[in-house]
């Protein structure tokens, strides 16, 4: 299952928090944050709770936006080095979602910076695509990956080399 944990100003479109108290992520990459960056048109920002790695897709129609978020986040999987096998996998967890309210308010805050971020990006480039910006967003040194990884694309990188493969035996 996929929790995606919301602010109030997402929540406001796509509708209230269903995540029970006992329900947690069945996914290898854990949470997803997200927010609504209000541009023309609106778009949805999710970052994975541990790597901070960035995902960006349009935001309407909002009432299917986590439906299609799954693969948006399948695809910047395969982009940052995630095998076919680790994608496929986690497409099957994200097949049910539930929306939470914000817990991390460190993520909360690394999503504040990568919309400043953002904008300023987009100033430079009149239209750049949303993958292109995630990407670059992706590089973007984050304090609470300074003692391990710097960025949400070495963290991310790290994760997915961290996962066994079927037939190997796991590492203690």
């Amino acid at each position: 299952m996929l929790i995606v944990r919301a602010t109030k100003k997402l929540r406001d479109r796509i509708g209230p928090p269903d995540l029970g108290g006992d329900e947690q992520s069945t996914t290898v990459l854990g949470e997803w944050y997200a927010t609504r960056f209000g541009w023309r048109p609106d778009v949805l920002l999710l970052v994975n709770e541990p790597t901070l790695l960035p995902v960006l897709l349009p935001l309407a129609p909002a009432a299917t936006a986590l439906s299609r978020a799954t693969h948006d986040i399948a695809a910047a999987m395969a982009t940052h080095g995630a095998s076919a096998a680790i994608v496929a996998a986690e497409l099957e967890q994200m097949r049910t979602h539930r929306i939470g309210t914000t817990a991390n308010r460190s993520v909360v805050g690394i999503m504040n910076e990568f919309s400043h971020l953002a904008d300023a990006y987009r100033d430079r480039d009149m239209q750049p695509s949303l993958d292109d910006l995630a990407a670059r967003l992706a590089t973007t040194p984050c304090s609470p990956l300074y003692r391990t990884h710097i960025s949400p694309d070495r963290a991310f990188t790290a994760l997915v080399h961290a996962i066994p493969r079927r037939g190997d035996a796991p590492t203690a």
